[in-house]
């Protein structure tokens, strides 16, 4: 197994962990992790920010990984199909879970499946006729914005969260948007294969 096939596996683990620590009631299994208070009206949990700093890291592997396999020519099969799922489950999974803890929208999680849902689709079908399919600009800065507003999100939009100025939920929209964005890409440009027989 190679470096980037590697990093994508610690990638999935922490993926892993960050969903673990944001499910499981940790008080029911014995880890009483406390709240901290910043100001008078906020409070922040421990395990949110455990989770944060994991998820940061794991965004960070993501490009780390693809970039390395790009430079040095290690691209393999098993490296596309584990760095997909990575993503997904690190993104989406965390989305799923802001919305039933109530910190974002449920609407947010079910437009960025549902696009994933279409884009990878259109990836399989269009892949098999002509081989990989290039990512979007658009595709690519809803990304960094995803990462960066779920991050902060995690973290509470500290520190603009003392000032009311609400920069995760901003960042986390644009995102959203993007991602509708470059759904409509994706399913454009190639939608003369899609439509071949």
């Amino acid at each position: 197994m190679n470096l980037p096939n590697k990093i994508t596996i610690s990638r999935l683990i922490m993926s892993a962990i960050v969903l673990i620590l944001l499910i499981v009631p940790m008080e029911k299994i014995g880890l009483d992790l406390p709240a901290v208070k910043v100001t008078e009206a906020i409070r922040v949990d421990v395990k949110y920010l455990i989770a944060g700093i994991l998820f940061l890291i794991a965004s960070v592997t993501d490009f780390i990984d693809g970039h390395i396999a790009r430079k040095y020519n290690m691209v393999t099969d098993f490296g596309k199909v584990m760095d997909a799922i990575a993503d997904k489950l690190l993104v989406n999974g965390v989305l799923i879970v802001l919305a039933c803890n109530g910190f974002i929208n449920v609407i947010i999680p079910v437009i960025i499946v549902s696009r994933d849902t279409i884009v990878d689709s259109i990836k399989m079908v269009v892949g098999s006729k002509i081989g990989s399919v290039v990512a979007s600009k658009a595709g690519k800065l809803k990304t960094i914005f995803m990462m960066c507003g779920v991050t902060l999100m995690l973290f509470y939009n500290l520190p603009f969260e003392i000032w009311g100025i609400r920069v995760a939920d901003t960042l986390i929209m644009i995102a959203t948007v993007l991602s509708i964005i470059s759904g409509i890409e994706y399913y454009t440009k190639n939608r003369k294969y899609l439509l071949e027989d």
